[in-house]
């Protein structure tokens, strides 16, 4: 696990102004990291909500130079196809993130359509384990939640596996942890995301592990 690798010093905003890289997402950086050997100056990226493909794409954009245009599938058209047409004759990459591959947007003009349809596209998966145990980690972190080493393995384990499920199951433990005044620990998760509907109620069994 590590964070993404540019030759700048990046200050982003404190929601996400670093990049954590994994398998999950390692084949879309890459292709950003090499921008230069694109076949068009155009690329997509896409991702699920909360993956940190709009916090790439500003890294990217502060990396080569190039226009970033967010929620592109959303976009007018006409914006899409004259900064098309400028990256291809400057030279000057640009970087399309969406939710969604390009096959699934909606164009009405024929010109952008088959521009789309020839882009190079790279996609942000799910958090692998290794990603999930990080993001964790991390949303802990600043949060400032004082919390048990055996947590985020734990909660890696048994929570969806989604960038938004991750977030909604940290902000609910974090706002235990402060209206309490306890640390996270297994017990408090465990007995948060039952109450939430997170994890299933069950008799405990005394064969098992009491923390689980």
């Amino acid at each position: 696990m590590s964070q993404i690798s540019l030759p700048f010093e990046w200050q982003g905003e404190s929601d996400g102004g670093d990049f954590l890289v994994s398998e999950a997402n390692r084949i879309a950086v890459t292709h950003l990291e090499r921008w230069r050997d694109w076949p068009l100056s155009v690329s997509v990226l896409t991702g699920p909500p909360r993956s940190g493909r709009s916090t790439l794409a500003r890294l990217f954009a502060a990396m080569s130079g190039g226009e970033v245009i967010d929620e592109a599938e959303g976009a007018d058209e006409h914006r899409l196809f004259h900064a098309w047409n400028a990256a291809q004759t400057a030279r000057r990459p640009l970087l399309m993130v969406g939710s969604t591959a390009p096959a699934s947007w909606t164009v009405a003009l024929p010109d952008l359509r088959s521009r789309l349809a020839a882009v190079p596209h790279v996609a942000i998966g799910e958090p692998d384990e290794a990603l999930a145990r990080a993001l964790i980690q991390r949303h802990f972190e600043r949060a400032g939640a004082a919390h048990a080493p055996d947590v985020p393995d734990w909660l890696v384990r048994r929570v969806e596996r989604t960038y938004g499920g991750i977030a909604e199951v940290t902000r609910l433990l974090d706002r235990e942890a402060l209206s309490s005044g306890r640390k996270i620990s297994i017990p408090m998760a465990k007995s948060v995301l039952q109450s939430a509907a997170f994890l299933p109620i069950v008799p405990p069994d005394p064969s098992n592990d009491q923390r689980e």
